[in-house]
């Protein structure tokens, strides 16, 4: 399995951070040109690659980490997303709710990738919680899964694991998944909450 984080501003960094500290290999690519990420992705860790957009949308499962109004050009890039998994770590401000079509924001974002399995993930801690080591207390800081595509669960699941997380399941898109939907002013009762879940 093959991973790609797009977009390089506080949460890309912030994942590219969890998986140099777990020593996992990961692409990361945004707007600018590989070498202008290249020095900030070698002083993150050695298993952190810059490359184009395009080369790094070969990865297997690709995380959203754009601002929000962004993830239709990055869609624009691949003709079919088949067989790709795309994570959804971006929160929808400050797109107001009548902007989403009346969707959770994870659901409107998968309409723009054609054939993808789409998981929101990843964005309810803020950038620092997010970077610093996920396990507190003899716990593990919990990270909040939801999506319409069962089969697309288990292996963002076993990434979180990787990452040191604490992976919840929370449903459907338009069911548990709302709890972690901040949607303008709207925030989802789970959203940037710091939780953590302690080892059994």
């Amino acid at each position: 399995m093959s991973y790609a984080i797009v977009g390089f501003g506080k949460i890309g960094q912030a994942l590219a951070h969890a998986f140099a500290r777990n020593n996992i290999n990961v692409t990361v690519a945004s707007r600018r040109p590989p070498e202008a990420l290249a020095p900030q992705a070698r002083a993150i860790g050695s298993t952190v690659v810059a490359k184009s957009l395009n080369d790094a949308l070969e990865a297997d499962t690709i995380i959203l980490a754009v601002p929000f109004g962004e993830h239709r050009e990055v869609a624009k890039a691949l003709p079919s997303w088949k067989g790709k998994t795309v994570i959804d770590a971006m929160n929808s401000f400050p797109l107001p709710p009548e902007g989403l079509d009346g969707l959770p924001s994870s659901a409107f974002v998968a309409r723009s990738f054609t054939g993808a399995k789409v998981v929101k993930g990843f964005n309810h801690l803020g950038a620092a919680t997010l970077a610093s080591d996920p396990v507190v207390e003899g716990g593990h800081r919990v990270i909040f899964l939801s999506s319409d595509d069962e089969d697309a669960i288990a292996p963002v699941a076993d990434l979180a694991k990787r990452l040191g997380f604490a992976p919840v399941t929370l449903g459907k898109l338009n069911e548990g998944g709302l709890l972690v939907h901040a949607r303008g002013r709207v925030w989802g009762p789970l959203i940037f909450q710091d939780l953590f879940k302690k080892q059994q």
